[in-house]
């Protein structure tokens, strides 16, 4: 498995796996990734300055993908983990740990401070994957990723 930088070619794949796991989980479409119209142009969002995004990918298959983004509204030096999903195959098997732990080194090295993130509690095990990487709970929204049917909020301290 090779953990590498988004190019464009791979925007219609990860657009296929988020909206793809919100089907699986039967996640909120509307107010969400799903129906975001950046879902369809990940290469292009992260492009951004202080924003970075990976993709796992195997034997020339993307296994999904999970990015650094400076969204309106956050703290100074806070980033958001987004767009985080991998397909239902290769989940379990430490490829989202890996794209994880990548985005949040890559998030350090941009010199944030902290990572923010939003979920749904459908996705239990990833949120037990985040709160072992040393996210915390938080009580609300920060942040105005226009994403409002999430109702899961972390923050992870960065230490550097």
């Amino acid at each position: 498995m090779t953990i590498r930088n988004i190019e464009i070619k791979d925007n219609q794949e990860l657009a296929k796996i988020v909206r793809d796991t919100f089907i699986e989980f039967d996640l909120p479409k509307e107010n969400t990734v799903y129906s975001d119209p950046e879902t369809d142009k990940l290469y292009e969002l992260f492009q951004y300055p202080g924003s970075t995004y990976f993709v796992a990918e195997e034997n020339g298959v993307l296994l999904g993908g999970c990015g650094i983004y400076p969204t309106d509204g956050l703290p100074d030096k806070c980033a958001e983990l987004v767009k985080f999903y991998l397909t239902g195959a290769s989940r379990g098997k430490g490829t989202g740990k890996m794209l994880m732990d990548k985005s949040i080194e890559a998030a350090a090295k941009m010199g944030y401070k902290q990572v923010y993130l939003e979920s749904f509690p459908q996705l239990a095990k990833a949120v037990s994957m985040y709160e072992k990487a040393g996210f915390k709970m938080l009580p609300e929204q920060i942040g105005n990723s226009g994403h409002l049917a999430t109702t899961i909020w972390m923050l992870k301290e960065l230490t550097h």
